[in-house]
């Protein structure tokens, strides 16, 4: 099967030359965060991916979780990698050093989790969704909670999970229908299913601690009357140890497309009498504190997007390197090569390393901006960077994911026949991909927050100032020397035109036809992923030019950017303008037929 090794140098670049890693570690709470520091996490991060959990994403995938009596059993190998992952400590990375965490910012942990979710995405889906819950306690939960659950999450001896998903509530969360009885002692009885619970059940943990949405009984009707508690799988002793079994059961787990080796748990919640748990923060703003999980979870799955990218295009170019057919067009009589020789086989490839590397740019800087959010001295500045946060999230998490299902689909095609065959591994990472672009969040869900919540509610404020950046870019690029540089800022500039004309359509229109608006919402959402990962290419190959004029660094590898970055400008970036005329011109034919013309 095939190995993985982390793109390590494209990393380093991406946080030194376009993230800022300076400008971060120089932040107050982050000043630990040296190059060498950093440099040395990511060789040991990628030591444990590639050495011990990326030999279990195929065979894991073939064996899968099983469910027998109530109890969910994981994956030969997977309870073991888990107790190496805790006791490195790699579960208390970005955490809280009040609780046991090592503090490093969110750039250094993007780079690490990119790591995990492209040698085994099933594994680091347990740890991404521990992380929610920790954060959404950290933030909102009381003194009593944090002291006896935050340690152990962030320790790894525990794990955690988000419940929100019902039987008859799926993205419409105003259904929920789970309830909780106070029990006048502080206290509450839980009653209800949970459906789609990753790891929601499993046996790398003595304890589960669950997030529970559920109503309490004068809560109102809708997503104002619902309220989060923490459900311990098992309740705990007066000494803080796992006691008692709660009245939380797993009741079977899917049998699904992909991530095979994810329990995707059916919880039942006090069938015996009642779940108990208690009130995080307070009632009837439980979908507020879960947004916290959400997103959380919405930057990690755009992350499970580029991950599992980044491991398919691996795949496919050893794959083309290896792989004798045909002789070279153009050379008769010549002798039989790699297909990587061929043309189509070569435009393949460099469609996948170019949206790669323009979607790793984007997600990296979006994590540094997060840790300025978070850390600078300045409110304004703070301020600047939430705002620009608040509107890539949704970008993050719906552009790198549809892209992963095309990237992915992109290396069955490489491999031919072969990648239809599972043994080779290049379906799997087809399979892994598809939920993406679903879970936390439809693709539909993130473009309707981003063309209402970040632009039509603001009058587009944040995107044009984003937008100004851009356009400094554009210019810099227009002084630069080559026909690369120039075709990079033909497609930069008439991007960003485009990208201009879709948020004026949306500005003055979602007010007055919220319909048409949002029928171009998946259409801008794309456009504004591709002509922002143009901006960050712009960016690369300005600064790999500046490398190769002072003689500094590898060579080889500042050309590429280059190369890489004109690729992106005429075969990615040049899609802008289409994407723009759907959004502006697509509601119309959209909208226009009765239900029963379908």
């Amino acid at each position: 099967m095939s190995s993985y090794n982390a793109p390590i140098r494209d990393m380093q670049f991406v946080m030194q030359e376009l993230a800022g890693l300076e400008a971060v570690s120089a932040l107050p709470g982050c000043e630990d965060a040296s190059a060498d520091l950093v440099d040395a996490v990511l060789e040991e991060a990628n030591k444990f991916a590639s050495g011990v959990i990326a030999p279990l994403n195929w065979t894991g995938d073939q064996e899968g979780a099983t469910w027998v009596n109530g109890e969910v059993r994981t994956a030969t190998g997977w309870k073991e990698a888990y107790k190496q992952f805790a006791e490195a400590g790699w579960t208390a990375l970005a955490c809280e050093p009040e609780f046991g965490g090592q503090g490093l910012p969110k750039l250094v942990s993007t780079a690490v989790m990119e790591m995990w979710k492209s040698a085994n995405m099933a594994f680091s889906l347990c740890p991404m969704l521990t992380n929610g819950a920790i954060e959404s306690i950290k933030l909102r939960g009381t003194d009593e909670q944090k002291a006896q659950y935050l340690h152990k999450m962030v320790s790894g001896e525990w794990t955690g999970t988000m419940n929100l998903t019902e039987p008859s509530a799926g993205s419409d969360l105003a259904a929920v229908r789970t309830r909780a009885v106070p029990e006048g002692d502080g206290t509450y009885k839980i009653f209800g299913q949970k459906i789609f619970i990753t790891y929601g059940e499993h046996d790398m943990t003595d304890n589960i601690i669950h997030l529970v949405l559920a109503r309490l009984p004068d809560a109102p009707e809708g997503v104002k009357g619902i309220s989060l508690f923490v459900v311990p799988k098992f309740l705990l002793n007066a000494d803080g140890t796992p006691g008692e079994r709660n009245d939380v059961h797993c009741v079977s787990i899917e049998h699904k497309l992909g991530i095979h080796a994810s329990p995707t748990a059916v919880l039942a919640f006090g069938d015996k009498g009642g779940a108990i748990g208690t009130l995080v923060g307070e009632a009837n703003r439980g979908l507020e504190y879960m947004f916290i999980m959400m997103n959380e979870a919405r930057f990690a799955v755009g992350m499970e997007g580029l991950a599992l990218s980044e491991r398919a295009y691996q795949l496919a170019l050893a794959y083309a390197k290896d792989r004798i057919q045909g002789t070279e067009a153009g050379v008769r009589g010549g002798p039989k090569v790699s297909i990587i020789h061929h043309a189509d086989v070569r435009r393949m490839l460099m469609s996948m390393k170019s949206q790669i590397e323009a979607q790793r740019a984007l997600a990296y800087v979006v994590g540094a901006a997060t840790d300025m959010a978070h850390h600078h001295p300045d409110e304004a500045v703070r301020a600047q960077n939430q705002a620009f946060m608040d509107l890539m999230i949704p970008v993050v998490k719906g552009w790198l994911t549809e892209s992963s299902i095309e990237i992915t689909s992109t290396g069955v095609q490489v491999h031919g026949g072969m990648g239809f065959i599972e043994e080779t591994g290049a379906a799997q990472h087809f399979r892994d991909a598809r939920i993406t672009a679903i879970y936390e969040g439809t693709t539909a869900i993130q473009a309707n927050d981003l063309i209402g919540r970040k632009i039509a509610r603001e009058s587009g404020l944040t995107i044009k100032g984003v937008i100004g950046e851009m356009r400094k870019v554009e210019a810099q690029l227009a002084e630069a020397s080559g026909d690369e540089f120039a075709a990079i800022r033909k497609s930069l500039s008439s991007g960003v035109t485009a990208l201009e004309e879709a948020v004026a359509y949306i500005v003055a229109t979602y007010g007055g036809d919220i319909k048409a608006a949002s029928v171009g919402s998946v259409p801008f959402l794309k456009l504004l992923g591709i002509v922002a990962g143009g901006w960050q290419m712009g960016r690369a190959a300005l600064v790999s030019a500046r490398r190769l004029a002072e003689g500094s660094g590898d060579a080889s590898f500042y050309k590429a950017k280059i190369t890489t970055a004109r690729f992106y400008a005429d075969h990615v970036l040049s899609q802008a303008p289409g994407l723009a005329y759907s959004v502006v011109n697509g509601a119309a034919g959209a909208l226009a037929l009765e239900e029963d013309q379908f």
